[in-house]
């Protein structure tokens, strides 16, 4: 039995998120369909995570195991992948791992980013979130400094969310202004679900000037959804990097 890594990104506009759900096309179910076609035999790939529905992807990271050797080359697999796959999902590289390299629970760090701009966007209405208030960047950048003295994000948690820990080590968070809006990019060991978009929301409070930064400090430690500020749209998030040991990939 022979375990792969895939490398992909996809546009979630069109899909119910990540994982297969019965009300709705997946990114996962897409992969499965593609990947059973042209091994002939039932493929389940499983992901680094999830994403919900409307979030996007530069890159992701799942992983199959295939018990017989490969009829192509990776890179032929990846080129008969594409050609299945809807305009919207993009294979990048099929990798050899180890036997038990796992691409959720082998992963190191995970990065983030979320964009904004300033100006109503025709081409672009679903992968940037068009805000409509002015934005005080130093402040929200006060608040990234704030986050990373705290480990429990219990605040920014989907209540009902499942999570068995809500401690979390965020190793960088920065706010970037550019000509016609900004981003967002944050990098963690782990991320709650819904946590991006719910500190994201707060921090837009934030640079609004809705809220100060003791106000934002006390949310935090509060540790209660309730607290923090309404979640951000779905289509500004991109789950945009995964890193792995360099020990999972067979040289």
């Amino acid at each position: 039995m022979a375990r792969y890594f895939i490398e992909l990104a996809y546009n979630g506009t069109h899909y119910v998120g990540w994982q297969i759900q019965p009300n709705g096309i997946s990114v996962q179910e897409k992969l499965n369909q593609a990947f059973s076609i042209l091994l002939k035999t039932h493929i389940e790939v499983t992901g680094a995570g999830r994403t919900d529905t409307g979030v996007h992807a530069s890159q992701q990271f799942a992983h199959f195991d295939f018990e017989h050797e490969l009829p192509f080359s990776l890179e032929v697999l990846t080129y008969k992948c594409n050609a299945l796959l809807p305009k919207d999902i993009v294979i990048k590289q099929v990798l050899p791992v180890k036997a038990d390299a796992h691409t959720r629970f082998d992963a190191i760090t995970r990065t983030y980013h979320y964009f904004i701009a300033f100006e109503k966007q025709v081409f672009h209405q679903d992968t940037v979130v068009h805000v409509k208030f002015d934005l005080d960047f130093k402040k929200m950048n006060e608040a990234c400094a704030l986050l990373l003295q705290y480990e429990d994000f219990a605040s920014f948690c989907k209540t009902h969310g499942n999570n068995k820990t809500t401690l979390c080590k965020i190793h960088h968070a920065e706010w970037v202004k550019t000509e016609n809006g900004g981003y967002f990019t944050i990098t963690a060991n782990r991320f709650l679900r819904n946590m991006v978009r719910s500190i994201v929301g707060t921090m837009l409070d934030v640079g609004r000037q809705k809220i100060s930064m003791d106000d934002f400090q006390k949310i935090i430690e509060k540790k209660d959804r309730k607290s923090a500020g309404a979640s951000a749209p779905a289509h500004g998030l991109y789950l945009s990097g995964i890193r792995y040991p360099d020990t999972v990939f067979k040289k």
